[in-house]
């Protein structure tokens, strides 16, 4: 498929969508968040990656690429211990949902593009942490119930062999996660707005990665590549399960008790739904972070 041709579904004619779907009823679906990412980081850093990594997959091998979820997991649990420690207490300009929330919207999007008569769906998020995980757990639980071939992942997963060969897949906002939005969104990296090495005057410096220095654009043009590449075998493998089934149409009074009967109950498993996941140092009561903490509260 020649790589100028659009593969977004909200910049699609419904001419160019029907010929996209009829050629590969596949299905992209890239999540992330607006989260610090270092002062040289656009803040979108996670799902920019995600959605244009998803976009050379398609054009790549196929499909259409929904568009991006910007609203992702943050602030609970786990992720307000680490957003203490490295974000401290900057405004953090986050676009973050409760767990529960972001996968009741998955299972929305799996509903509504089962519909439309998908083959295949893979969700790609930028976003790490346990998330990841908990989507595997979630498309695992509602796999039964759709024909549609369901398949979820967290970049890092199709990045091999990681960074220059040396193995570091994945990362934040380190020279993983820099190079590769540097090459995939060049006007979202300044490595200008770096701090001068050893400057202690802003840590912790919005999240940076401390390695964020080592970033090479060229590198991460292949990494965006071989990623690319990893997700057209694995879509195509998708395609190759789903035979001769046939679309599975669920009404949103279907999708709310699949919701309850099937999810609901193993919701207190999810790792994100967790308080600490191990960390035990906390959240001090006068942190920004303190409020949405414990899962419930």
């Amino acid at each position: 498929m020649p790589r100028f041709r659009e593969v977004r579904w909200e910049h699609m004619f419904q001419d160019e969508l029907n010929e996209a779907f009829e050629e590969c009823p596949a299905v992209w679906f890239p999540y992330g968040l607006c989260e610090p990412h270092g002062p040289h980081n656009a803040i979108g850093l996670d799902a920019l990656k995600a959605h244009a990594v998803c976009c050379r997959a398609a054009q790549l091998g196929g499909g259409i690429v929904a568009p991006a979820d910007f609203w992702h997991c943050h602030e609970s649990g786990g992720y307000a211990v680490w957003g203490h420690r490295w974000i401290g207490q900057a405004r953090t300009f986050l676009t973050c949902l409760p767990p529960w929330q972001h996968f009741k919207n998955v299972a929305y999007h799996i509903r509504q593009a089962a519909a439309h008569g998908f083959h295949a769906a893979v969700f790609l998020t930028g976003h790490y942490g346990p998330n990841w995980e908990d989507l595997k757990t979630l498309l695992d639980l509602l796999q039964p119930h759709f024909a549609m071939r369901l398949y979820g992942l967290p970049d890092f997963e199709c990045n091999q062999p990681g960074f220059d060969g040396d193995g570091a897949s994945g990362d934040h906002a380190g020279k993983v996660e820099t190079s590769l939005l540097w090459a995939l969104e060049p006007d979202g990296v300044d490595m200008n707005r770096l701090p001068a090495e050893g400057d202690p005057s802003g840590a912790p410096w919005f999240a940076m990665g401390p390695n964020a220095r080592e970033a090479d654009r060229l590198i991460g043009a292949r990494m965006a590549e071989d990623e690319a590449a990893w997700l057209v075998r694995k879509m195509r493998d998708l395609m190759d399960d789903y035979g001769d089934r046939q679309p599975t149409r669920l009404s949103f009074g279907q999708l709310e008790a699949l919701w309850r009967e099937v999810v609901e109950p193993a919701l207190p498993t999810f790792r994100t739904m967790q308080d600490d996941w191990g960390q035990t140092e906390g959240v001090p009561a006068e942190s920004q972070w303190a409020y949405n903490w414990r899962i419930g509260q």
